[in-house]
C-alpha cells in the first residue's frame, strides 16, 4: 500500500479556486468563475460555470480559450452576462450576453480600454457599466505635436458610466446602422467611478465617486444620484470615508452603503473599519442601524427581506440579513467559516454563497446546500491541521494567531517555527486551506519538512474591532515585531518550538515586518522578504498611495523625519546577521522595487548572506503559475537549507522536483 503524501507545490497551485456567485432571481440556477491552472501555456484560465437546480450539475457555459469573469443573470433569469476578452489579442474586458438554452454568446460593448464592471438594466434591456472616458481631443492634439508624456496629478482617464441597448447593438450588427447603441451618462471631468447600483425601477442610479483615478484620492470620495428622467446629477451631503460597496431599497428611495467616521485627527481617518449607513434621498436624512458593528461590514443587496450584508468576526466572515430596526437573521450554515462572496434573490427567499470551512477550501452552497466537492482533491492525501491559538504582546494586547501542525502532531516534541506574516496591514489570516489567500508560501511542504507555521494576526489586522485596528499608529515595525515574537516565545514556552530554528516571511506589509526583523532582531536564523518596504522615506515619494503611510505614522517624512526613521528597517541595517531571501515584483507600483535593493545592498555590505530575486514584469502578485512556483520553491529551499541544513543550489535556478 503506498503511504499517504502532501499535495505538491504544483498540486496545491494547480487547485481550482470558485468566486463571483450569483444565483438567478428565480432561485434555481448558480453562476460562478472557476479558476484553473494551465501549465502547457503557463497560465491561468478563468471561466463562467452554471448550475441547475432541476438537473443536479455544473458546467462550462464559456469556452476553454477564452477567459471569462463576474457572470450576472438577467432579471428574467434565462440569460448570463459575463466580462471576457473580445479575442486572442485582447487584453480588456468586454460584456457578453449568453442565453441558457444552448445559444451562443453576444459581445455587447466594443470599449477600447474595456468595462470594469456592469450591472444589468432591471427591465433586462441593456447593461449600465462603467469604462474609461474616451481620449480628450486635447490630449489626441498633443500627442501628435510632442509625443506622449503624462503632467503627474494633473492627466488622468476616469471611468465614467454609460449605458447600451442589447437591441440596438444586434440591430447593428445585422444591418450596419450608424446609431449608436451606447449612451454616455456621466462625462469623466470630474470623477471616477468606483461603485454603483440601479434602483429596481430603473429610475435613478447612484454611484460612489472619487476625483480621479489616482489611489491619493479614494479617501475623498463622494456618493452621486443620477435621476435618469430629468438627467439632474446630485452629490449627497454625506461627510463620512466612503466604503466599497452602495446599494438601493426595494423602493429606490433610500440607499444602504458602508462607510467610517473622519477622525479630528486627520491622519487617522483611514484607519477605520465601517459601519453602514442608510441615507433616505427623499429628506436627506442619515440613518445608522441600531446594530453597532465594529468590523469591517459590507452590504450586498437590499432585498424584500433586508438588507444582506457580509461582515468580518476575527477570523470568521458570516453573512446575514439586517432589518432596518438593526436587528440582524444570520444566514447560511452556521457552522464558522470564511464566506467570500454571496448572492441572494430580489425577494429575499434564494441565496448562493462561496464558503470555506475551518481546514477546507472554498465550496459553492445554494440555499444551505453544497453544490460543488472541491474538497474532494484532498482525499487520499496527507493535509496540514489549522487552529487559533492566542497570546498576549508586551504590552499586554492580546494577539490571535493560525497554528499550523501535522495532523500527528506530538507536543512532546520540539518543532522548528516557520512564521507567515499577512499583508495589510488592514487584512487576517484565517484557518481556512486557500491558496488565494496564501499565494507565495508552501505551508504543506513546510509541514512536510518537519515545520510549524504560526501565522500571527498582529495589531491593526481587520476583524477585531477599531481600537485594535489602530493600535499600531505610529507604532509600526516595533510593536509588529513584539506581537510576532511574544507568539513565537508562547510556543517556545509550551516545549513544542525549537528557539533556535525559527524563520520569517511575509508579501508587502508582512514583508516589511519581515525586513523589520531581519534588521531589527537576531532572533531568527533565516528570513524572507516579499514585496516588503524598507524604508518609508523612499517609499514615500515612490508608492502610488502615499496617503496610507500619513496615516499611520502620522506625518510626512518632512515634518516628522524621526517616526520614519524609527519605524524603517534600514535605520538598524548595521545590526543585521540574519540570512535573508528577497522577492519582488519589479513593477510593483504599491511597494517599489528600490527598497528590495536598498536592503539587498545594505545586507551585502553587512556582509550578511542574502539573495535578491526581481520577477521581471510582475507586480504584486504573479499573474503566471510558473512565477507562483518558483517563488514558492525559492522560499522552500531557502528555509530547508538554513534552518535543516539541506543543502541549497544556486537560487537563480530552479532545482527539479
Amino acid at each position: 500500500m503506498n503511504e499517504k503524501t502532501f499535495l505538491s507545490i504544483e498540486e496545491i497551485i494547480s487547485l481550482p479556486a470558485l468566486s463571483d456567485t450569483n444565483i438567478s432571481d428565480d432561485g434555481k440556477n448558480v453562476a460562478f468563475v472557476k479558476k484553473t491552472t494551465d501549465w502547457k501555456d503557463n497560465k491561468y484560465r478563468n471561466h463562467v460555470w452554471i448550475y441547475e437546480k432541476d438537473k443536479g450539475q455544473s458546467f462550462p457555459v464559456t469556452a476553454e480559450n477564452t477567459d471569462s469573469t463576474y457572470p450576472l443573470w438577467s432579471p428574467d433569469s434565462k440569460n448570463i452576462a459575463y466580462l471576457s476578452l473580445a479575442g486572442d489579442g485582447d487584453k480588456k474586458n468586454q460584456i457578453f450576453v449568453k442565453s441558457i438554452d444552448g445559444y451562443s454568446s453576444v459581445q455587447i460593448t466594443d470599449e477600447k480600454e474595456g468595462v470594469s464592471k456592469f450591472k444589468w438594466d432591471p427591465a433586462g434591456k441593456g447593461f449600465y457599466y462603467a469604462a474609461p472616458s474616451k481620449e480628450s481631443e486635447a490630449i489626441k492634439k498633443r500627442k501628435e505635436l510632442y509625443g506622449d508624456f503624462q503632467r503627474i496629478g494633473k492627466d488622468y482617464q476616469n471611468d465614467c458610466l454609460y449605458y447600451v441597448d442589447i437591441e440596438k447593438v444586434k440591430q447593428k450588427a445585422k444591418h450596419e446602422h450608424e446609431n449608436s447603441a451606447v449612451y454616455q451618462l456621466t462625462d469623466g471631468k470630474n470623477f471616477h467611478i468606483h461603485e454603483f447600483d440601479v434602483s429596481n425601477d430603473g429610475k435613478k442610479i447612484v454611484f460612489m465617486a472619487a476625483p480621479s483615478s489616482h489611489m491619493e484620492d479614494y479617501i475623498n470620495g463622494d456618493i452621486y444620484i443620477l435621476d435618469m428622467n430629468t438627467g439632474e446629477l446630485y452629490k449627497l451631503n454625506i461627510d463620512k470615508l466612503l466604503g466599497e460597496s452602495v446599494c438601493f431599497s426595494p423602493e429606490g428611495s433610500k440607499i444602504c452603503y458602508s462607510a467610517s467616521i473622519r477622525e479630528k485627527d486627520y491622519y487617522k481617518t483611514h484607519i477605520q473599519e465601517n459601519t453602514l449607513e442608510i441615507y433616505d434621498i427623499t429628506n436627506g436624512e442619515v440613518m445608522q442601524p441600531l446594530t453597532e458593528f465594529d468590523s469591517t461590514v459590507t452590504p450586498l443587496r437590499w432585498t424584500a427581506k433586508g438588507i444582506l450584508i457580509k461582515w468580518q468576526d476575527k477570523t470568521n466572515y458570516p453573512i446575514g440579513l439586517l432589518s432596518e430596526n438593526g436587528t440582524v437573521e444570520i444566514l447560511g450554515e452556521k457552522e464558522d467559516g470564511f464566506i467570500l462572496d454571496a448572492s441572494i434573490t430580489r425577494d429575499g427567499n434564494h441565496i448562493s454563497y462561496n464558503k470555506a470551512i475551518i481546514n477546507e477550501t472554498f465550496e459553492i452552497y445554494l440555499n444551505d446546500k453544497k453544490i460543488t466537492d472541491e474538497n474532494s482533491f484532498f482525499k487520499g492525501k496527507l493535509k496540514s491541521h489549522r487552529e487559533i491559538i492566542s497570546w498576549q504582546s508586551s504590552d499586554g494586547l492580546k494577539i490571535e494567531g493560525v497554528l499550523s501542525t501535522p495532523a500527528e502532531f506530538d507536543t512532546n516534541k520540539k518543532y522548528p517555527l516557520l512564521v507567515v506574516i499577512h499583508g495589510g496591514p488592514t487584512w487576517a489570516s484565517f484557518p481556512i486551506f486557500s491558496d488565494c489567500f496564501n499565494e507565495k508560501y508552501p505551508i504543506e511542504q513546510f509541514i512536510d519538512k518537519g515545520f510549524i507555521v504560526l501565522e500571527p494576526n498582529y495589531r491593526g489586522s481587520s476583524g477585531y474591532g477599531n481600537e485594535f485596528l489602530k493600535a499600531n499608529y505610529r507604532k509600526l515595525g516595533i510593536a509588529d515585531y513584539d506581537d510576532v515574537i511574544s507568539g513565537v516565545d508562547k510556543l517556545v514556552d509550551e516545549g513544542i518550538v525549537d528557539k533556535d530554528s525559527v524563520g520569517v516571511m511575509g508579501w508587502s506589509n508582512g514583508g516589511y515586518i519581515s525586513a523589520f526583523c531581519s534588521t531589527f532582531s537576531s532572533r531568527f536564523k533565516a528570513i524572507s522578504v516579499g514585496g516588503g518596504i524598507t524604508n518609508w522615506r523612499a517609499n514615500y515619494v515612490n508608492t502610488d498611495i502615499p496617503y496610507f503611510i500619513r496615516t499611520y505614522l502620522g506625518n510626512t517624512p518632512w515634518n516628522d523625519p524621526e517616526i520614519y526613521a524609527e519605524t524603517s528597517p534600514m535605520t538598524y541595517i548595521k545590526s543585521a546577521n540574519t540570512p535573508t531571501l528577497i522577492q519582488h515584483g519589479e513593477i510593483d507600483a504599491r511597494v517599489p522595487v528600490v527598497n528590495a535593493y536598498e536592503l539587498y545592498q545594505g545586507l551585502r555590505d553587512m556582509e550578511v548572506d542574502a539573495e535578491l530575486i526581481i520577477f521581471k514584469g510582475m507586480a504584486y502578485s504573479p499573474e503566471q503559475p510558473g512565477v507562483k512556483l518558483a517563488i514558492m520553491k525559492q522560499n522552500l529551499m531557502w528555509f530547508s537549507h538554513y534552518i535543516l541544513g539541506e543543502s541549497m543550489k544556486d537560487l537563480s535556478f530552479l532545482i527539479n522536483k
